[in-house]
């Protein structure tokens, strides 16, 4: 008789696959599919939903970007649905990123919902209000609050109630009225419900036109000119060899090219050697990062030839070289900067996975910025806006500083790997400037010792933060860690899991036989759900 271990079952599929952020969500997804939409059908189910069900994450006024594989094109694509900063952004008017942490003043161009009809106008079976439909069911009958709504929304409520103009729409919308939830408590977002289902029966013209007239009256900057010129782009990937895998993700404004670099140095060190979780496994992994992290922050928005140069042999050897010297490393993870502490609660962003039984093949990365973004709320919509001025960088003597209408360039990496041409991996997570750690991390242990994908979710982990910081989490030796600290990471212990670390979903596909297998982290309310 097989022995039970208590560690959740293996979901599989032959046919669809959704993991996503909360169980709502992926059961959307699937619920989709299994009407007969597909991979992009079911992809603006789930975005829909965490919208509904993660509202301190999701919003269809965020931005984001989406891996696909496209299976009857045999080719992968990536789109962009991140506009660029407001024209009229009065960048000169800051000089820290702290004074754009709330308010209209944060709010950049609305992408996520242009994103979420281009995909699926483009390679999708259904109509726009198919696929909103288990959203607009959700926030109308409302779902039963879980832990993690919990953690999340009553974490953020006392910053949010220093900002009084804020915090009697916040309570109203996702609470009684109190601003703090009980787990078991109903949430039922009625106008959020209207919203979807006007979108999905007339187009968003209404709602743009809704809130660029309160963000306008609210001090933002966000213009219908600036909405009216957003057109999701698609674009082929930058990639990354990496044993014998191909990884790809969106290319610059995106910044997920130091993932890319991460594993082009990791590719130099046989890890499989090393002892998994061990000393010399996670130096040479934290120094690859570090280092990778400063080229991405030195170097940030490359042109196609200066990316080219920076994942060239030449320079992924001198960074190996500096990997290997064992000299510390200190420097920068975040943006261009003096070493500052850790941020505070800026990582509010999600990201799913979907297959279908068609071959398709999708991971999406999407955010409003902080929790609730800039906590602004449209009225009627029930729509919280993002925050990601917060994102731009406003700093005097920054190299980078940003400009009115140009590029925001974007912390976000959604992943798709193919080994022989075959897609066998979709990978994305949340985290802020931790995306690309996050990421590295795990298909060290996925590639490098094999685990399967649920395992490589959950192995622990490290965040890097400016200069020499590491957060690791505790189910890592004790020992190890001491041993880590000598060789000059300023290591500090924290929870046994915690979501500085991501949040991360992901789906493998076995090339062979066609099994999909989905992966959660147990780090937030992740769920996979087959189709």
């Amino acid at each position: 008789m097989a022995t039970m271990t208590g560690r959740r079952p293996t979901i599989s599929s032959m046919n669809g696959m959704v993991a996503a952020a909360h169980p709502h969500a992926a059961a959307a997804g699937a619920l989709v599919l299994g009407r007969g939409g597909n991979a992009f059908d079911a992809v603006v189910a789930v975005a829909a939903a965490l919208n509904v069900v993660e509202p301190y994450m999701s919003s269809l006024a965020g931005m984001g970007l989406a891996t696909c594989w496209m299976a009857k094109e045999k080719r992968v694509r990536t789109l962009n649905f991140v506009p660029r900063i407001p024209s009229k952004f009065p960048v000169e008017t800051f000089s820290r990123r702290e004074q754009l942490a709330r308010g209209s003043a944060a709010v950049g161009v609305p992408g996520n919902l242009e994103g979420w009809m281009e995909l699926q106008a483009t390679y999708g079976k259904l109509e726009l209000a198919d696929a909103f439909a288990p959203a607009v069911r959700l926030a109308r009958d409302g779902f039963p609050v879980i832990e993690f709504n919990c953690v999340e929304h009553n974490g953020t409520e006392s910053e949010i109630k220093a900002h009084p103009a804020l915090y009697g729409p916040w309570a109203k919308t996702y609470t009684d009225g109190s601003g703090q939830l009980a787990h078991g408590w109903v949430l039922r977002q009625p106008a959020l419900a209207a919203t979807l289902e006007e979108i999905g029966r007339e187009g968003p013209a209404r709602f743009y036109g809704r809130l660029v007239a309160y963000l306008s009256a609210t001090g933002g900057s966000v213009t219908m000119a600036d909405i009216e010129a957003f057109k999701p782009v698609w674009s082929d990937p930058a990639t990354a060899r990496y044993r014998g895998h191909t990884v790809n993700v969106p290319p610059p404004p995106c910044e997920g090219f130091q993932f890319l670099l991460a594993l082009r140095i990791l590719d130099g060190f046989d890890l499989s050697k090393m002892e998994r979780n061990g000393v010399q496994h996670l130096d040479t992994v934290w120094r690859a990062i570090r280092l990778s992290a400063g080229e991405r922050i030195a170097h940030n928005d490359p042109t196609p030839a200066k990316l080219a140069e920076l994942m060239g042999d030449a320079n992924v050897e001198r960074l190996r070289a500096r990997v290997r010297d064992g000299r510390p490393i200190t420097g920068p993870t975040e943006q261009w900067m003096e070493v500052s502490p850790e941020p505070a609660r800026e990582h509010h962003t999600t990201s799913f996975s979907v297959a279908d039984a068609d071959g398709n093949l999708i991971c999406v990365t999407q955010s409003i910025g902080s929790p609730y973004g800039s906590a602004v709320i449209i009225p009627d919509t029930g729509v919280t806006t993002n925050n990601f001025l917060y994102w731009a960088d406003v700093q005097p003597n920054s190299p980078n500083r940003s400009k009115p209408g140009g590029n925001l360039p974007m912390c976000v990496s959604p992943s798709l790997t193919l080994r022989d041409g075959a897609p066998v991996l979709a990978l994305g997570t949340p985290g802020s400037y931790g995306i690309k750690q996050t990421q590295t991390q795990a298909m060290v242990q996925l590639v490098d010792y094999g685990l399967a994908v649920q395992d490589a979710i959950e192995a622990p982990r490290g965040r890097l933060w400016d200069g020499r910081r590491v957060h690791a989490e505790s189910r890592i030796p004790a020992s190890t860690l001491e041993a880590l600290r000598k060789l000059g990471h300023d290591v500090e212990t924290g929870e046994a899991w915690t979501m500085k670390v991501g949040g991360m979903h992901g789906i493998a596909i076995d090339p062979d036989t066609g099994v999909k297998t989905g992966g959660c982290d147990p780090r937030r309310d992740g769920y996979v759900v087959p189709a």
